[in-house]
């Protein structure tokens, strides 16, 4: 997700962390209460505007903190 060149983006790594902690998309589907697009626009970080609720959510059915899923990167890291 983009918010401007000057000011530096979020990049979702939801898709990373469950790859590394073997955490399968249905039961991060499940697990979340989650609709099925909805978890693939997490999944794969193209997520325009979002949901603190659903993050959370989120958050829950990984065990992890929203820094393990969401990076900020400056802008003088691209």
């Amino acid at each position: 997700m983009s918010a401007g060149n000057d000011y530096g983006y979020f990049e979702f790594t939801i898709k990373e962390y469950m790859a590394k902690h073997k955490i399968s998309k249905y039961r991060l589907l499940k697990s979340a209460n989650l609709q099925q697009k909805q978890m693939q626009t997490y999944y794969n970080g193209d997520i325009q505007r979002p949901d603190f609720a659903v993050l959370a959510r989120i958050c829950c059915a990984l065990d992890c903190q929203l820094s393990d899923i969401v990076k900020y990167i400056p802008p003088k890291a691209y």
